[in-house]
């Protein structure tokens, strides 16, 4: 997989992050829970793709 590719897929998810964030502050107290799970998948993804993108530009 090319680093733009995975550049591309790293900023997705960021987006997908901060997005979920904002929405975790904006909801009600009981149904946080529910964003939170989703938070934490999407922080996993972002961290995984990050890693990856560390070592493609690492071993060229």
């Amino acid at each position: 997989m090319s680093i733009r590719l995975i550049a591309r897929e790293l900023y997705r998810l960021q987006q997908e992050v901060d997005r979920l964030e904002r929405e975790l502050q904006a909801t009600p107290w009981p149904e946080q829970e529910a964003f939170r799970e989703k938070l934490r998948k999407a922080r996993a993804a972002w961290q995984q793709v990050r890693n990856i993108l560390d070592g493609e530009k690492i071993h060229p």
